[in-house]
């Protein structure tokens, strides 16, 4: 009866290890969205070239030569689905853009909303 016993204890505490393990190997895995991108955004006047950036606590920032440096606002990732917006300055006239789109792996697509209608963007991970 003691090797049963045994036996059933280390079983158990074997499945309570790898179910503990399994919890914890999700928790470091940071949003599809976090990192540094290098973006085209199709404008109306052309093709610009843009830098994204998202950390971990979902704050970021857009850059470009044209507008300067930005900050992301209410940045959001539900499973590979993600938004957020940001103000920029474009000569003058300040512009809120709405961005909807999709991360697969290293590539981000889709558009940002703005008051001219949707702007395409797409955006390659460094």
């Amino acid at each position: 009866m003691i090797i049963k016993s045994a036996q059933t204890v280390k079983l158990a505490i074997a499945t309570l290890l790898a179910l503990a393990l399994a919890a914890c190997a999700g928790l470091g895995q940071p949003h599809p969205i976090v990192g540094e991108w290098d973006a085209t955004i199709s404008t109306p006047m052309g093709a610009m070239n843009a830098g994204l950036l998202v950390n971990e606590d979902m704050t970021g920032e857009m850059r470009s030569p044209e507008l300067g440096a930005t900050a992301l606002d209410d940045v959001t990732v539900e499973g590979d689905q993600v938004s957020f917006s940001t103000t920029v300055d474009a000569q003058g006239m300040m512009l809120t853009l709405n961005f909807d789109g999709m991360v697969e792996g290293d590539s981000l697509s889709g558009h940002f909303n703005s008051d001219f209608g949707e702007i395409a963007m797409t955006a390659t991970r460094r």
